[in-house]
């Protein structure tokens, strides 16, 4: 089948890079402040992480962002467009999905597309079959929505907002539902969104899959932005950990402690865990080695453990719940 849904081009050097900017974004409820001074920068052409537990206010900016609810001060820009004063024409190439898709039940996915597509563009009807086939529910195009699955449902979502051939694509907790075989095909259909140019910005609370499929992130709580920028980035921050297996794990505790790592040393189930602080440089693990078999200690195993998102998180909200 020929894809009609082309390849989103690659910005000139003379556009804004940003697919979403907010500058001071608040939205209150009452005496409720559910978006907090948000200050955001979403670039182009990447998988982009909104993550934060549930109630910290992610969906309320997804709303304000596209218009369906007002925001009370700030200012905000979709695709280079000043929202709301040019709402239409930026939302022309968004696709979004807020909560979970909905469909007409006893219709079919063809037949909800069909509805969708006329109320856009021309052009949009001429997208149906390719949209379809791009999220690999075709076969079962002709099938009531009532018989799908939650992934399928999913699925369908995405291919209703490829209907518009968009630039950005705003996913509220896609991952909601999907036992782990669905969570694969939505991380490999976003992968695939983002190769060709296209900007994609997932709202989540489930850390693994973001750090699984976002370039970079956002951390927000209680309707504020914590930290932002490239997930490499941020875990250069999070604290070293090493692992090691030896024969005599409470000589080598003794000899690490008396050492100065500025070191955080564990035993548990007969391993040591060495917690570094950040920043700490690679040449502390050989050093560490070292002194154990100087000290006597055989060494079987000595394993540097990369930071996950999740480990970073709790660390760095700890801290801000110590600031308080």
């Amino acid at each position: 089948m020929t894809d009609v849904l082309s390849a989103v081009p690659r910005q000139s050097s003379s556009e804004n890079p940003w697919a979403v900017e907010t500058h001071e974004l608040t939205k209150r409820f009452g005496g409720r402040i559910a978006v907090d001074g948000v200050d955001l920068l979403v670039p182009r052409g990447c998988a982009f992480g909104y993550l934060g537990p549930n109630g910290a206010g992610k969906t309320t900016l997804i709303r304000v962002l596209l218009g369906l609810t007002h925001a009370d001060a700030g200012t905000m820009k979709l695709l280079g467009h000043e929202v709301p004063k040019h709402r239409d024409v930026a939302l022309a190439r968004v696709g979004a999905i807020v909560d979970e898709p909905r469909f007409h039940q006893h219709l079919t996915g063809r037949q909800n597309l069909q509805i969708l597509a006329a109320a856009r563009e021309p052009a949009a009807k001429g997208r149906i079959e390719a949209a379809l086939d791009r999220v690999g529910i075709l076969h079962r195009a002709n099938e009531k929505v009532s018989k799908y699955s939650m992934g399928m449902r999913q699925r369908l979502g995405v291919a209703a907002c490829l209907l518009g051939d968009p630039q950005l694509l705003i996913l509220d907790e896609p991952m909601n539902g999907l036992d782990p075989a669905g969570m694969v095909d939505m991380r490999e259909m976003i992968t695939s969104l983002v190769a060709e140019g296209r900007t994609v910005v997932l709202s989540s609370h489930l850390l693994d899959e973001i750090e699984r499929t976002c370039d970079a992130v956002a951390i927000v709580d209680q309707g504020r932005i914590i930290r932002q920028g490239p997930i490499t980035e941020l875990l250069a921050g999070a604290t070293l950990e090493v692992e090691i297996d030896c024969n005599s794990p409470d000589t080598a505790r003794s000899l690490l402690e008396g050492n100065s790592f500025d070191a955080q040393v564990t035993v548990a189930d007969d391993e040591i865990h060495v917690s570094l602080p950040a920043g700490t440089a690679r040449d502390v693990i050989a050093e560490i080695n070292r002194l154990l078999v100087t000290g006597g200690v055989s060494v079987y195993r000595l394993q540097e453990n990369h930071a996950s998102l999740e480990k970073w998180f709790l660390e760095v909200t700890s801290r801000l719940g110590e600031e308080q």
